[in-house]
């Protein structure tokens, strides 16, 4: 059981009097049962502190679960000491008095006087240590004992055998590790100090377990358990009372300052504020709240049944991103649905879907996998279904095996629309294990991480190289110190500069900073090299060069000649815009090379919230995935960011990740509210044409789905 302070804890008691039929709230990982939700919230959080220890191995900091799972993981590790060793090293522990570190060591070296069948250690042979293996234990007679070993090669296997002496063969390190047997120690004993083993496994290898001689006068049993005796204060009644008499004088003197800040600390303690974020549940609202706006309902207008929307965004979104790889030109969620529901049986998205999947699988899998029961070869338009009833043969599951007759009599159209994206489902999952698709993965996630370490080096040289600057900025300013007595004419030319500078501020013009810094790196150079003299000189004839100010030169220029100019000479972009550039560049490379389809986050209610960008839309799941939704206007995405409270933990995440992506997303649904705008008015102007001509099916956005064409299919 982990520990609290070095102490277990007990775990809550069910509630009395429960009906069969009661609802309850049980904790997952103690089958701790409770009635009241809140009571039920509060252990949850009390177990998800970074306050417990694991009482195997001694690691702190750790949640009540990641405890638990560290000592299923220690006693898993424990049993492979081998039973021949078991015994003795629980003899050392029981009623030790040594700390835990000396017992480890005491124990290590006991062990390495015993040898055991499996052990892997050194023995001699031609007058050298080679690593062996225990395989046999031999006794030649009474008083000598033979051990047959196995001889390995570098990789551990074994090459020959042979019968060494036991003087013949040593250790070359401990059998078992100083942490090992902590763990070893920790899991058989209920206390320390004096050790003590669990009583099942004391007597399982014959242990005693009543104390030893010295030991009786300090320990007694209560409750089956072993207990220190107290220590006793042998303290005279008189040295008692005059110690009281003088704590209470000392403490008569600050009473009141005691008892004052006593009071306060209650109330502080009292009125302890809540550290946010915390689990959204938990969350009430406060006076300091912010007016939250009330979250919209997501549409649910969609033409395939609730529960086969995920399927829906998953076979599309998979197509999607490994189009390329797949040899099938994208196309949209919209067109994607409208074709699933359709009641045709040779559209060619559908098709061409299906025959890209199949290719992919037979192409990385081989018919071994998958046997090829028809005489032809290539996947068409034709011969599409015949392959397609081969996997489902071979899918094993019976759902989908079903519907074969339906299929081979060319009746694919009249499949319930949870059957078809079963299907579709079923060849995803297929293509997710096949090389093409795993090593693409893995070429991304190489790319990605080229990608980052790039980046972080762009970001390590734009350090140092402000680093730089701010240390010539340094070593400028102290050198201006120092010539400040020698080179009148560089400082005053240098104000004059400056003034100028102003100036042209104040007149509402954007100066360009090239000249000052080419004048400040001439200055510094010229100071490090030159006479003083020679610096100012050369400072001003820079700046009468190449700063063409007018105060300067003296030449009379309008403001508008000289908001021109400068116009002219700024050529490149600032240094704020090339970050951004060089940050767009970066986010656009990672979003192509695709690994994984993640949600934006989780709301108070654990709903999931996804958004993929060649829909744009943001659909929400249920927590339980049975109900769908979407958002597809910015006026729903700013409804949406305002109803979250980022004092919970999940919505604070959420609104984190609609900030980031919020231009995105924006462009995305006016693009979108745009293209559905001009979609309404061509589907209109087809209806009045078709009043007096009859419009043909491909004029039709509508219809759009069933004018696809794959121009990547494979030849």
């Amino acid at each position: 059981m982990p520990l609290l302070k070095r102490k277990p804890v007990a775990l809550s008691e069910p509630p009395q009097d429960l009906e069969p039929h009661e609802l309850v709230y049980q904790v997952r990982f103690t089958k701790e049962i409770f009635r009241n939700y809140i009571d039920y919230l509060n252990r949850i959080n009390f177990y998800r502190n970074r306050v417990w220890i694991c009482k195997s191995t001694g690691k702190g900091n750790l949640t009540y679960e990641e405890a638990l799972v560290s000592e299923k993981r220690a006693a898993e590790k424990v049993q492979e000491l081998p039973e021949e060793l078991v015994a003795p090293a629980l003899r050392i522990i029981q009623f030790s008095m040594l700390s835990l570190k000396e017992l480890a060591d005491t124990i290590s070296a006991k062990l390495q006087e015993c040898l055991f069948v499996g052990a892997e250690l050194h023995g001699k042979k031609d007058d050298d240590l080679h690593p062996c293996k225990i395989l046999k234990v031999v006794k030649a007679d009474s008083n000598r004992t033979q051990y047959e070993v196995a001889w390995l090669d570098r990789n551990k296997n074994s090459t020959e055998s042979d019968l060494l002496e036991e003087e013949s063969i040593v250790w070359k390190k401990p059998p078992f590790s100083r942490n090992f047997l902590k763990s070893f120690i920790r899991e058989s004993t209920y206390r320390s100090i004096p050790w003590v083993l669990h009583d099942k496994l004391a007597q399982k290898h014959d242990i005693s377990t009543y104390p030893p001689e010295e030991l009786r006068s300090k320990v007694f049993f209560q409750d089956g358990l072993l207990v220190c005796k107290k220590r006793k204060k042998n303290e005279q009644v008189d040295k008692e009372e005059s110690g009281k008499s003088k704590r209470n004088k000392i403490r008569s003197e600050k009473v009141e300052g005691l008892a004052m800040e006593n009071s306060k600390a209650d109330d502080q303690h009292e009125e302890e504020p809540v550290r946010y974020p915390i689990d959204d549940l938990l969350v009430l609202p406060g006076a300091d709240d912010p007016v939250f706006t009330d979250r919209p309902l997501p549409a649910k207008d969609f033409k395939v049944p609730m529960d086969c929307v995920g399927d829906l965004l998953m076979v599309w979104d998979f197509c999607s991103s490994f189009g390329r790889l797949l040899h099938l030109w994208p196309f949209s969620l919209e067109d994607f649905e409208n074709a699933i529901c359709h009641k045709g049986s040779n559209l060619v998205l559908i098709v061409e879907s299906h025959s890209s999947l199949l290719r992919s699988i037979i192409k990385n899998t081989g018919e071994s996998i998958m046997p090829i029961k028809n005489t032809k070869r290539k996947i068409t338009a034709i011969t599409w279904t015949e392959f397609l009833c081969d996997f489902l043969e071979i899918s094993n599951n019976p759902e989908l095996s079903s519907t074969m007759a339906t299929i081979k009599r060319g009746h694919y159209g009249l499949l319930d629309i949870n059957s078809k994206l079963g299907i579709l489902r079923e060849l995803v999952n297929q293509v997710l294990e096949t090389d093409l698709i795993k090593e693409k993965l893995d070429e991304h996630i190489e790319q990605r991480r080229a990608l980052g370490s790039t980046r972080r080096q762009e970001a390590l040289e734009a350090a140092r190289k402000q680093r730089e600057v701010k240390e010539q900025l340094k070593l400028q300013s102290t050198a201006n110190g120092v010539a400040n007595g020698h080179s009148s004419e560089s400082a005053k030319s240098t104000l004059l500069l400056c003034s100028n500078d102003n100036h042209v501020r104040q007149n509402g013009v954007k100066t360009e900073n090239k000249v000052a810094e080419n004048t400040s790196s001439e200055l510094k150079n010229s100071l490090e090299n030159k006479p003083l003299e020679v610096a100012s000189k050369k400072l001003l004839k820079k700046q009468n060069m190449n700063g063409k100010l007018p105060a300067e030169n003296g030449n009379k220029m309008s403001g508008k000649e000289t908001l021109k100019q400068l116009r002219d000479d700024k050529k490149e972009p600032t240094e704020t815009k090339s970050k951004e550039q060089r940050k767009e560049y970066f986010e656009r490379e990672m979003e192509k090379r695709v690994i994984s389809t993640n949600p934006l986050g989780k709301d108070r209610y654990y709903n999931r919230y996804w958004w993929f960008r060649r829909d744009g839309r943001i659909f929400v799941e249920s927590s339980d995935s049975k109900q769908w939704g979407y958002y597809s206007s910015k006026e729903e995405l700013d409804l949406l960011t305002g109803s979250l409270n980022c004092k919970g933990e999940r919505e604070r995440a959420l609104k984190k990740q609609l900030e980031k992506f919020y231009i995105k997303i924006s462009s995305e649904f006016e693009k979108r509210s745009k293209n559905l705008v001009s979609r309404l008015a061509l589907e209109e102007d087809v209806l009045r044409r078709s009043s007096r001509v009859r419009a043909s099916t491909g004029e039709n956005p509508a219809s759009a789905f069933m004018r696809y064409v794959n121009k990547w299919k494979e030849e």
